[in-house]
């Protein structure tokens, strides 16, 4: 079974503006609103993908609520932990202006919200999967998801790590089975830039050395690296296809890894549907289908 974790979920409104202008009232020509939030990203690609798992997720107020009704109207195993206040973010995607977003905060989570977390947590078994994915409130600890992982340490739990900065770096010492930064964030944590497959490397190797068991690094439209601790690397170029929404991709990317290695136990093959589902979702509307993905892993050579 995989277990997705998502602190700060939201609801995604996804608008297309033509001719967006400064200081003065614009409308939208296309409107999308979707339950958002990397894990339940993970989650909703990983069942199109035929893979059962669970996403368990925060949630708080009106917002909260309606996350929840379109997660149960998308027939995605869910488990929510209700927070007693605040109120789950919206975050803003517009489409047109170059993949610009406003994203919300989020509410708070109570040392007692956390404890039921754990409580949940603990039922995971040897062999499953766990993911961790997104951003945290800001009133939460950077240690959040390496203290998740030393409570879990030892049980045989496969842990994969989506998130940026101190929250991806704090959980390397506890061999992550993966972790997914981008060229961009994986540049930031090195004070480099990195625009090329063969720049990014050496630095995906360094992440490797440092104890996380598998690195992809994705690039938009150069395409992804991957690195094993092992020493597998290989290099892809981006499927070809036209953009039409990124906002996903790079979780699609996680559960077209994951769905792989379940299915198969090769990385080199999770690391091509890895690439596929994550192209897929961008060539698409909303996140991808597996027959999508399979479309896109067909022209990978």
């Amino acid at each position: 079974m995989v277990y997705t974790v998502t602190f700060n979920p939201s609801l995604d409104y996804i608008v297309t503006v033509d001719d967006f202008k400064l200081g003065l009232t614009n409308r939208t020509r296309t409107e999308l609103m979707l339950p958002g939030g990397k894990g339940i990203n993970v989650s909703w690609v990983l069942g199109n993908l035929d893979i059962p798992n669970y996403a368990i997720y925060f949630s708080a107020g009106f917002v909260g609520d309606e996350i929840t009704r379109r997660i149960r109207e998308n027939n995605i195993h869910s488990e929510e932990i209700r927070l007693d206040s605040g109120c789950s973010r919206i975050n803003l995607k517009l489409k047109s202006i170059d993949g610009t977003e406003i994203n919300g905060m989020g509410p708070d989570i109570s040392e007692q919200n956390i404890k039921e977390l754990y409580d949940r947590l603990d039922g995971i078994k040897e062999g499953d999967v766990l993911v961790l994915a997104g951003s945290i409130p800001s009133t939460m600890p950077q240690t959040i998801y390496s203290d998740i992982m030393k409570h879990l340490e030892g049980r045989g739990i496969k842990i994969v790590v989506d998130a940026t900065k101190n929250l991806l770096m704090n959980v390397l010492e506890y061999k992550p089975f993966l972790i997914k930064p981008n060229n961009h964030e994986l540049g930031e944590i090195f004070g480099v830039e990195l625009n090329t497959r063969e720049s990014v490397v050496p630095y995906a190797k360094k992440l490797s050395q440092m104890g996380a068991e598998n690195v992809i690094v994705s690039m938009a439209g150069e395409g992804a690296v991957f690195v094993s601790s092992e020493g597998e690397t290989y290099m892809m170029e981006a499927p070809k296809g036209e953009l039409v929404n990124g906002v996903g991709a790079g979780d699609s990317m996680v559960a077209g890894f994951i769905a792989g290695y379940l299915k198969k136990r090769n990385l080199e093959y999770a690391f091509k549907m890895g690439v596929s589902a994550g192209s897929a979702s961008a060539f698409s509307e909303y996140l991808a289908t597996g027959e999508e993905v399979e479309k896109v892993f067909n022209t990978l050579k």
